[in-house]
């Protein structure tokens, strides 16, 4: 890549400022500079991720041992809270029984990863990411520069590592996600206090230990002040009552800040070093980060340069990375890969883009489970083809218990759509968008966090992808009469003016009859495959693609 001259200087000048970017991991010239012009200019999406279409991932942590969903860390910190009345009678009060407690009770005794990336491969992923640390500022990897890890606390296993192994030798490619740079307000919490009843006033456990206070316990040598990043925004003395300490908090603590804490640099300086670390140890082939734009301000694009130039340096010069990051400007994307978390596009990217949702909670929820309220398999294929047509990914969360398991109906969803995709997947895998994403009644909304207000889609709405010469059309539904009616492969359509001349189902070579007409394409399906969840054509023809 060549740089202009005004990247250039701004990348040198970037680069001369820095007190620690720049690694040598690279035996060749770095080629991208922590600037935007440098990645934005220099950056492409490499084919294996345009290529791979779903992820899924394992978004587990020590937040899982509970079972109560997302955000428990941080929640059973504040009195009023149904996370902190459970923690209460579960564990005991936060003033003695913190989340550090709850980091070493996840033992993931039962964890399986081969069994589940098995099922993962069935299911039809083509990569596999891992949580590498969430907000709760535990690395699941061994971390030469966090002494809070899975392999002195919980598991007392290299959970990245061992993850990394078991997708590569199933020739899935392998992805991380950090979470970590949002702990310094996030976690701020857990230095609070109950503004009423018998603990009224007393500080919780963030608060008050020390590493000195962990000789002869578990934690010896640790300093709990590492993991709670710090009294960077301590709740004042005098609140009291409930409502005035969750006022506080969403006033001072609960905001999505990208800019690194300026009273303590020390915690930027080190999330820079555990990234680092996970990038050179490991070698992923994504970085997922859970933050908009990147994190910790020049530091993100610090590691971001870091890692495209190692990743040329372990592919002999080919770029392969692949970074994920949120609410992005316009001018911004070309440099990473955007994700839209729980979210849709209403249209046609033009650049890669990706969803990341779940079929649940974030972290495992035992309540969704006994209520059978997880995504279905359909819904889950029908997003998959919606995003695919408008040139993203998906990626699926499954979240995991504790324990390391998957719970049984999570694994009949993923039969389900393991069968959809051994038949369909050809409409999925190395397809590239058509002229137009597709057709039909439903309205999906746009952005982050859409999928709640987006009504399910139905077997009117037809979604095209298309390669090697091939137009593929899927309903997403049976068709009530059996009868496929695709409107926008009418007789005369600009879109495809060309003849259709077969037209064949997926998962048989046989031709299908159609009729075309002024009003569309109608294709009669075949009566033995009623009721499939989702519905994928092979249309051959001139002209089409």
């Amino acid at each position: 890549m060549k740089l202009s001259r005004r990247s250039f200087l701004q990348s040198a000048a970037a680069v001369a400022s820095l007190p620690f970017w720049g690694t040598k991991a690279s035996a060749l010239a770095p080629t991208f500079a922590p600037t935007w012009d440098s990645l934005v200019e220099g950056y492409r999406t490499p084919d294996w991720f345009r290529d791979a279409k779903f992820g899924i991932w394992a978004h587990w942590g020590a937040q899982c041992v509970p079972e109560m969903g997302d955000w428990y860390a941080r929640r059973m910190y504040i009195q009023g809270n149904w996370q902190y009345d459970h923690h209460v009678e579960t564990y005991g009060h936060p003033t003695k029984s913190g989340f550090m407690e709850i980091q070493n009770r996840w033992k993931a005794e039962n964890w399986d990863p081969d069994a589940l990336l098995d099922l993962y491969v069935k299911a039809g992923a083509r990569y596999f990411v891992a949580m590498a640390n969430h907000h709760d500022n535990l690395d699941a990897y061994d971390s030469k520069y966090h002494g809070w890890n899975t392999l002195r606390v919980g598991p007392k296993k290299d959970l990245i590592g061992i993850w990394a192994k078991a997708a590569r030798e199933r020739g899935l490619r392998f992805g991380v996600s950090n979470h970590g740079a949002h702990a310094w307000h996030w976690f701020q919490s857990a230095y609070g206090y109950d503004p009423e009843g018998p603990y009224a006033g007393q500080r919780y456990d963030a608060y008050t230990l020390t590493k000195a206070d962990g000789r002869g316990k578990w934690w010896q040598g640790l300093d709990p002040q590492q993991l709670y990043t710090g009294r960077n925004i301590v709740m004042p003395d005098g609140l009291r009552t409930i409502r005035a300490v969750e006022a506080w908090h969403e006033k001072n603590t609960f905001y999505w800040d990208e800019k690194p804490p300026l009273q303590n640099p020390a915690f930027t300086r080190q999330w820079y070093l555990r990234c680092r670390d996970l990038i050179d140890s490991y070698r992923p082939d994504l970085v997922y980060m859970d933050n908009h734009g990147l994190p910790l301000g020049q530091v993100g694009l610090d590691i971001t340069a870091h890692y495209y130039n190692a990743s040329m340096a372990w592919n002999g010069g080919k770029l392969e990375a692949v970074v994920n990051a949120k609410e992005l400007p316009t001018e911004w994307r070309p440099g990473v890969v955007e994700d839209v978390e729980r979210g849709f596009r209403e249209n046609i990217e033009p650049l890669p883009w990706q969803t990341c949702t779940c079929l649940g909670d974030w972290h495992y929820a035992r309540s969704l489970f006994d209520n059978h309220q997880y995504k279905s398999a359909a819904t889950i294929v029908h997003r998959l083809c919606d995003i695919v047509s408008k040139n993203g990914n998906l990626l699926l969360s499954v979240p995991m218990r504790g324990d390391g398991t998957i719970d049984a109906d999570e694994q009949k969803i993923l039969e389900d759509i393991a069968a959809w995709m051994a038949r369909n997947g050809e409409a999925i895998y190395g397809t590239r968008p058509w002229r137009s994403f597709g057709e039909g009644p439903t309205r999906v909304g746009s952005g982050m966090f859409s999928e709640g207000s987006s009504k399910p889609l139905t077997a009117e709405d037809i979604r095209f992808t298309t390669k090697g010469g091939v137009l593929y059309a899927i309903a997403l539904g049976w068709p009530r009469d059996g009868v496929m009616r695709i409107h926008t492969l009418a007789e005369e359509s600009a879109l495809a003016p060309g003849a259709i001349e077969r037209v064949e189902m997926l998962g048989s070579t046989e031709s299908l009859p159609f009729e075309r007409n002024r009003r569309g394409l109608e294709v009669r399906l075949p009566e033995g495959l009623a009721g499939s969840m989702a519905v994928a054509l092979k249309i051959r023809g001139n002209g089409l693609v």
